[in-house]
């Protein structure tokens, strides 16, 4: 069975977009790119909510960017109930219900899944025990206001801390489990 990977950027406050849905404030470098990189060669597919995806979609089909051939070619799955089509090569759209979906998915052969972004998605998905291993990569900056990391969670859910790994820029990735 594969494991769900989510993955998200935030601040040290908890956003994961500033007040006008900005991201300008992500530290970009070598080294992140490498980080980028080999998680994407680890993945089987990505999981993205609608909103994530076409951001995604509008960026990395014309990038030159390191990653942007495994962004590319990787399949990707889009939980969504407002999206009829995806044009982004390899996409499929999850209608319906979709932890069932995202249980169908993570049952099938290959390597993990990786949920980029897609904060409301994940805390769905981190609310019904379907995510293996949550990374949060925090950026050593302080936004005040901006788009909270876990939105609509409704209970305590106990995490276990498994690895972490720093990186030169002042960035954390912290690494966690449901306990």
């Amino acid at each position: 069975m594969r494991k769900l990977i989510a993955s998200n950027i935030a601040s040290m406050d908890g956003f994961f977009a500033g007040p006008q849905k900005e991201i300008d404030w992500f530290h970009v470098d070598a080294e992140f790119e490498e980080y980028s990189r080999q998680m994407l060669e680890d993945a089987g597919g990505l999981l993205f909510g609608a909103v994530t995806y076409q951001l995604m979609a509008d960026f990395w089909p014309s990038s030159k960017d390191v990653i942007a051939g495994k962004m590319n070619s990787l399949g990707k799955f889009v939980a969504s109930s407002t999206l009829n089509e995806v044009s982004w090569n390899n996409s499929h759209i999850l209608k319906g219900d979709i932890q069932k979906e995202v249980t169908r998915l993570k049952s099938l052969p290959g390597k993990d899944l990786v949920l980029l972004g897609s904060a409301r998605l994940a805390s769905f998905l981190l609310q019904k025990n379907l995510i293996d291993e949550y990374r949060v990569i925090l950026q050593p900056i302080i936004l005040g206001t901006g788009s909270p990391l876990f939105p609509n969670v409704a209970q305590r859910l106990p995490l276990k801390l498994t690895s972490t790994r720093v990186f030169q820029s002042g960035g954390v990735r912290l690494s966690y489990q449901l306990a």
